[in-house]
């Protein structure tokens, strides 16, 4: 087996075991458990930046063109924000109970799409702005992912009491951090509409096409909008944007990699020939 895939693999398999600990930490109230996941994702995440970088030095083609290498580059991008997040504010420690399952998952997924190595590049791609166009998307995604993970524990928090939550922040600041985290994916998914349509323009010569993507993403990012707009006109606070956080994660994985991964779109024509 190639080393990019020994790598890759064991990096699902280290984000497989930090999920289930934080799933079991979290159902035992074993605190023990989410240290445990904590340095399972950190030791995921090693052979997962391994596994990019052999991939990208095998041919010098940025590696996240095709479906999986975005779902493994936006992973990378999530597990990197919750890392950080994690080893700055150490108060959430059951912050990976909805995070790391979705990246182990992901991941997964990615494995079973995997194709060689591309040898070379479609043209519309040689562009700086498909990196500004990759980050927004990739960093957006990380961001709503932990505000929906922030989300879930201010719902478990609400509806428990003692040992582990009790030692977590109090609602008001899980509130305040999930809304943070909305509020700047939203930037980097706008980020990323805006270069997208910019890129468009110089390939195609226009920058709105009605694709499917396109169409999916600004739905997302209007939902994340509606989101800020709900808490700073209408004054929403608590449980009803912990749910909205959740169900739009959801919205915005499907449009994110389930719309490409269905049917044929602008994006998908974009796509390397592996030669």
């Amino acid at each position: 087996m190639k080393p990019e895939l020994i790598c890759f693999w064991l990096a699902v398999a280290l984000y497989g075991v930090s999920a289930f600990s934080y799933i079991f930490g979290l159902i035992g109230k074993f605190d023990k458990l989410f240290l445990v996941g904590l340095l399972s994702a950190l030791a995921g995440f090693v052979p997962h930046t391994a596994s990019i970088g052999l991939r990208w030095t095998a041919s010098g083609v940025e590696p996240f063109i095709t479906i999986s290498e975005s779902i493994t580059f936006g992973v990378f991008m999530a597990v990197l924000l919750f890392l950080i997040f994690q080893l700055t504010v150490k108060k959430v420690a059951p912050l990976g109970v909805l995070v790391m399952p979705i990246s182990f998952v992901l991941m997964g997924w990615a494995g079973t799409l995997m194709k060689e190595v591309a040898t070379s590049l479609n043209p519309a791609l040689q562009s700086a702005w498909l990196w500004v166009h990759i980050v927004g998307a990739t960093s957006g995604f990380a961001s709503v992912l932990i505000a929906a993970g922030l989300g879930l524990i201010y719902l478990l928090k609400q509806k428990n009491s003692g040992g582990i939550y009790d030692r977590l922040p109090e609602l008001g600041v899980l509130d305040t951090q999930s809304y943070r985290f909305v509020a700047g994916g939203f930037i980097m998914y706008g980020l990323m509409i805006i270069s997208g349509a910019y890129w468009s323009n110089t390939v195609k010569g226009n920058y709105w096409a009605w694709d499917p993507v396109e169409v999916w993403s600004l739905i997302s990012w209007l939902i994340y909008g509606i989101y800020l707009h709900l808490r700073v006109t209408f004054g929403w606070r608590g449980s009803r944007l912990a749910w909205y956080s959740l169900a739009a994660l959801v919205v915005m994985i499907v449009s994110y990699w389930g719309i490409p991964f269905s049917m044929e779109t602008f994006h998908s024509g974009f796509r390397i020939d592996h030669t």
